[in-house]
């Protein structure tokens, strides 16, 4: 398993590409269906893949945390993704993922992994209502590969939001507010926990923001509006006056919404910063390659608002204080 991710380093050149590299797994057969489904995880946020080391059970955990690990010294909490995922499957998990983003180590329990799949992230699509319905929201992108299998690509950041304490209102009380109620953002993000976030920093901030899914729906809005803006005799940044984007996206990724936008004259005043759980140094920079104003990581709403009231060029008022 080590081989499998021996080149992870590498991987970071095809951020920019629009092409991305997801690890395969499967959960187990669900009784219910008689189905071994199979799902993916970006190769980014994967450490390593490992046996399954002895769990120590810990009180007061989620139902879906089966305790901690110690991995090199560090204590890392251990989910089992078919449990958490409501998924009755039999046999043991005997794999682990190990993932770091945003600051985070966890381990997520798998039947098995498969394969490094590459592809182009136009190739993965928004899910369908009615799977979005039947996982909670779980899955933020579908692809189909050449053998007939749907793979599904799980919602790490929520799964870390609803085992850990990252959203929750204590986060928000030194949310830097704005005296300008007319300022609007744009922002796009497949995690609807990550979406969540920003619309409640906002919120808290006093400002307006509009939402997409994934950078493609976000570059048809933005284009719509332009055409309104034209329509007015008026610039568009009157109406967009920021954009904030996550990296992984189905369809168009952050890079890419990132190059159309800084390319395109009509926006060329509109700041455009990055926000994402892929907070290492070889992402910031490429983001800056493109065009990024700055960067932001996620589930720092303090940080978040205070970049956002720089950026649109406001005199911030002093953060909230702890009730």
């Amino acid at each position: 398993m080590s081989e499998l991710l021996k080149n992870i380093d590498a991987r970071t050149k095809l951020a920019g590409t629009n092409k991305l590299e997801i690890l395969l797994f499967f959960l187990g057969l669900d009784q219910r269906t008689g189905r071994r489904e199979t799902y993916g995880i970006n190769v980014f946020k994967v450490r390593e893949v490992m046996r399954t080391p002895a769990i120590t059970a810990a009180p007061e955990m989620p139902a879906s945390v089966e305790g901690m690990v110690s991995l090199r010294g560090a204590l890392v909490p251990v989910i089992d993704l078919a449990k958490y995922a409501g998924i009755n499957v039999d046999g043991p998990r005997e794999i682990m993922i190990v993932t770091e983003y945003n600051g985070h180590t966890q381990g997520f329990l798998v039947e098995a992994v498969d394969t490094i799949l590459r592809l182009d992230w136009s190739k993965m699509r928004v899910p369908p209502e009615m799977l979005t319905a039947q996982t909670g929201g779980l899955v933020t992108a579908v692809t189909e590969l050449t053998d007939g299998r749907l793979v599904m690509m799980m919602d790490v950041e929520k799964v870390l939001s609803e085992t850990t304490a990252i959203d929750n209102e204590v986060m928000f009380r030194g949310v830097v507010p704005l005296d300008r109620p007319d300022a609007t953002v744009y922002y796009c993000d497949d995690s609807s926990v990550a979406r969540r976030q920003i619309e409640r920093t906002l919120e808290v901030m006093g400002a307006k923001g509009f939402g997409a899914v994934n950078g493609a729906r976000l570059w048809e809005e933005m284009e719509k509006m332009a055409a309104y803006a034209q329509s007015l005799n008026q610039p568009v940044n009157k109406f967009i006056n920021l954009v904030l984007t996550d990296i992984e996206m189905p369809e168009m990724d952050g890079y890419i919404l990132t190059k159309k936008i800084k390319s395109d004259p009509r926006f060329k005043d509109i700041p455009v910063i990055m926000h994402s759980s892929l907070s290492g140094m070889s992402n910031q920079k490429l983001g800056l390659s493109v065009g990024v104003d700055e960067y932001v990581p996620k589930f720092e709403p303090q940080r978040l608002s205070e970049t956002l009231a720089h950026r649109l060029g406001i005199a911030a008022g002093e953060p909230e204080t702890a009730a």
